[in-house]
């Protein structure tokens, strides 16, 4: 026979006190353990967007990242005429060959100097790049010191308004358009012509880090990539765009997880010993009321589990307070460095369903845990020692 579960309720609110020391403590660590998973993950998502799955990306063989990858016009020329690449109704290759510097400018929020990514692009890169769009000004002409920025670019740097003429790389740029790349890692780059940031940094005209090739459908990326890997002329590696930013996110992704799977174990360990401290508390003062439950006929069984329901409601309600709390936070900007670029990037916090979920699972663990133990320890008592308490 089970005890009631509506008398655990009612001992919870006849005890509210030390009961929200309990939920505020559960309530805490569940807010710190969702906001660190949902960093992660709007950290990886912000590099995984940028990929399309479309499209391939050529870079040097052995590169790691297109800051390592040299290609040479005479190469690219070879790569556009590779099978599977797709191409416009007037016959031109849905391909951008393009040029990545790293540059140094101050932020708006501190004056600090902040790594920015620069990518040089050719008339093909908002073609291949579909999911960028211009939102506000105009696109960028070939041949021109002109700049379209990103849409966090522009609010997080000084001096990248539109019409503004920042200075870079011993020349002045004009910012003629802004971005929205829908979140993507595009949002906090500048691009510019390709030719021109080559010039600007005196490197070869002829010199591009990578080249990303929009194929003509998903299943082609096997073709394309043998049909490169395999001719003479060519040293590269190939890979679907998407894959490239999904491993470039790992490094960050995983410290951040990691850091955040600490910190909620060593604030859990807390909040464990205070819902200890709560039911240890509750089972002192409810010594008769126990022994008497158990006179009646009810079973050690149910004892503990009338304990361990409790514990658990408590568990819940901090859970839930912990999710509503970081709520909020969901769309919430801020910014990191890559790792893999030395460059910032401005990501979003990702508040999803299935880590709110993580979080409420957590939050019963470390209910279970602090309840167990005065839940045997309650079942175990002598009926008789404890009436003689009345």
């Amino acid at each position: 026979m089970a005890i009631p579960f509506i008398y655990n309720v009612r001992s919870v609110r006849a005890r509210w006190a030390s009961t929200m020391v309990a939920i505020l403590g559960i309530a805490g660590v569940v807010a710190v353990f969702v906001a660190m998973l949902s960093m992660a993950k709007g950290f990886q998502l912000t590099l995984v967007e940028s990929g399309s799955l479309n499209n391939a990306m050529v870079r040097r063989g052995g590169a790691t990242s297109e800051l390592e990858s040299v290609i040479m016009w005479d190469q690219v020329r070879v790569i556009l005429d590779a099978p599977a690449v797709a191409r416009t109704a007037n016959g031109q290759p849905l391909a951008s060959p393009e040029v990545v510097v790293i540059a140094s400018f101050p932020t708006r929020a501190s004056g600090a100097d902040a790594n920015v990514q620069i990518r040089g692009i050719t008339e093909t890169a908002f073609l291949v790049h579909d999911s960028v769009k211009i939102v506000a000004g105009r696109l960028l002409r070939p041949g021109l010191a002109e700049l379209v920025v990103g849409r966090h670019a522009s609010k997080m740097y000084r001096g990248f308004d539109l019409g503004a003429t920042p200075k870079f790389g011993g020349r002045e740029w004009t910012v003629v358009g802004v971005m929205d790349a829908g979140g993507s890692a595009f949002d906090s780059e500048i691009w510019c012509d390709a030719r021109v940031l080559n010039q600007t940094y005196k490197r070869p005209e002829s010199v591009f880090q990578s080249i990303v090739v929009r194929l003509t459908s998903f299943a082609m990326l096997s073709a394309f990539r043998d049909a490169l890997t395999s001719d003479p002329r060519l040293t590269v590696q190939v890979e679907r765009e998407r894959d490239y930013y999904e491993r470039q996110s790992r490094a960050v992704s995983t410290l951040i997880r990691v850091l955040g799977f600490l910190v909620a174990i060593f604030m859990g360990i807390g909040a464990v010993f205070g819902a200890l401290n709560t039911m240890y508390s509750a089972a002192a003062a409810r010594a008769r009321e126990i022994a008497t439950i158990r006179a009646i006929g009810f079973s050690r069984g149910a004892i503990i589990l009338s304990w361990l329901s409790e514990s658990l409601f408590i568990a819940c309600m901090g859970g839930i307070l912990g999710c509503l709390v970081i709520l909020p936070m969901n769309g919430y900007t801020t910014s990191t460095i890559n790792w893999q670029t030395f460059s910032h990037l401005a990501f979003a916090f990702k508040v999803t369903p299935d880590l709110l979920a993580g979080g409420l699972c957590f939050a019963f663990f470390m209910g279970l845990l602090g309840g167990l133990l005065p839940a045997l320890r309650s079942a175990r008592m002598p009926i008789a020692v404890a009436l003689r308490e009345l």
